[in-house]
């Protein structure tokens, strides 16, 4: 039986997927790393720390630091979530539900505390999670499990006893190395590919789940 929701936040709870892709190609080809929109999806998922290590052993750049490259990633995506950043449909009725039904709910995201905050804040949907979980949090960001067993303690919950929805497969990688059991919600242009096979059930949008089906 569920009894605590744990929540993705890029891709599931905001469309900022966009915005992360729009952020690495502008910073990275700054730095004369030329990149696709396709590229930039080799890399969803990941922490931006690691996301920038891959492309420095890709193609070794001079002028700023990873941690510069990393941090000016982050301040380009939170700029973006803080003008145009939207909850996704299906977000705030899903939220409200469990929140009738007293689930707790709890939230585990490979970003940083700063763009967790600004997404929390922008959508106005803070005050439905128990529990906040950021990549600084752990030893280890996704898909390693740090970030999920993190979430099931702060909810007071067992991993096994935890539904998560995630998007990409890291996440999916992350949680179910956690024990937990997962929605996947692909991207429309992944949505065939066999990688989200691990996962318990996939939909296309959150308006498609059905808590009754799991609780």
């Amino acid at each position: 039986m569920v009894k605590a929701v744990i929540f993705d936040m890029d891709g599931v709870l905001i469309d900022s997927e966009p915005m992360w892709q729009q952020a690495e190609l502008q910073v990275f080809s700054q730095l004369g790393v030329t990149l696709t929109a396709e590229q930039t999806r080799q890399t969803a998922g990941m922490t931006t720390e690691a996301v920038a290590k891959f492309w420095y052993q890709q193609s070794p750049w001079q002028g700023m630091s990873l941690a510069e490259t990393e941090a000016a990633v982050i301040a380009q995506v939170a700029r973006s979530i803080a003008t145009k950043g939207e909850a996704k449909k299906g977000v705030q009725p899903l939220l409200q539900y469990l929140r009738e039904r007293r689930l707790p709910v709890g939230l585990a995201t490979n970003s940083s505390q700063y763009l967790m905050d600004t997404t929390l804040d922008t959508l106005a949907i803070r005050h439905y999670f128990a529990a906040h979980c950021c990549v600084e949090m752990v030893a280890k960001g996704k898909p390693e499990p740090d970030i999920y067993l993190l979430a099931a303690s702060k909810l007071g919950v067992a991993p096994a006893d935890c539904l998560v929805f995630e998007d990409s497969y890291t996440g999916i990688s992350a949680a179910k190395a956690a024990g937990m059991t997962v929605v996947a919600i692909p991207a429309a242009e992944e949505w065939h590919h066999e990688k989200f096979g691990i996962a318990d059930a996939k939909i296309r949008c959150l308006t498609e789940f059905d808590m009754r089906l799991w609780h």
